[in-house]
């Protein structure tokens, strides 16, 4: 394996660059958010322009995470050798992130957590009910279950593209694991871990109140279209 750094066209590199930026400093959400303990938990990016994502190290310290020590993948999963940080390891869900990119070309940010709420939702393998109209609009519709699947390869990759093709839910929650969101980039699936671990909390409690309340799927249909096409949302943040 080569250790000369690899050569890519300047606005690849500018992209890169970018992204490696982004993905440093979006990790500091997760635990701002709550998201996440110790090292648990991983933002990626894929570099526009290019077959290259972003993911963080293995075993790092969110507080060590810095836009040098991001890891450049290929879409295969590899680390492109040569590129800086490539001496680490990479996420351990690497592989799954992997395999989102390369058959959800639409998505370009992959996001993983082990938040509270909605790992509690996962581990009895049960969606999360549309109730809440801020559900309907972030989600259009129920947060659904993905399979159970081991981590090392890219089967959990395989159980997210097979849930969320053709779903409304930019969220999954993989049997007795937890949540993974994709997005149109980074920012954008940290917003939707975000969302999703608030939502899951939210139903939780009003489940162990009294019954929930269905929202009719009109209005669900309805709340979903508002507030993707018409209420504005801001390009970088969503579609």
């Amino acid at each position: 394996m080569s250790n000369e750094a690899p050569a890519f066209a300047p606005e690849i590199e500018s992209a890169i660059a970018a992204v490696r930026a982004d993905v440093a400093r979006l990790h500091g959400e997760l635990v701002r958010n709550g998201l996440v303990v110790w090292t648990g938990g991983n933002v990626s990016g894929r570099v526009p322009g290019a077959d290259l994502f972003v993911i963080k190290p293995s075993g790092v310290s969110y507080d060590d995470l810095t836009p040098a020590n991001m890891i450049l993948c290929d879409l295969d999963g590899e680390v492109v050798p040569g590129s800086e940080g490539s001496g680490r390891a990479p996420s351990s869900d690497t592989a799954a992130h992997a395999y989102v990119y390369r058959n959800m070309p639409e998505v370009g940010g992959v996001v993983h957590t082990h938040s509270t709420f909605a790992v509690a939702w996962a581990a009895r393998g049960e969606e999360i009910p549309c109730v809440i109209t801020a559900m309907a609009d972030e989600f259009g519709g129920p947060i659904p279950v993905g399979p159970f699947a081991i981590i090392g390869d890219d089967s959990i990759g395989r159980g997210v593209v097979e849930t969320l093709s053709g779903h409304r839910s930019r969220a999954v929650l993989m049997q007795n694991h937890g949540p993974f969101t994709i997005g149109v980039n980074a920012k954008d699936a940290v917003k939707a871990a975000v969302m999703v671990e608030d939502v899951a909390r939210t139903v939780h409690y009003a489940r162990e109140a009294g019954p929930l309340i269905p929202i009719p799927q009109d209005a669900i249909d309805s709340l979903y279209n508002r507030y993707q096409n018409v209420y504005g949302q801001s390009e970088d943040t969503r579609r």
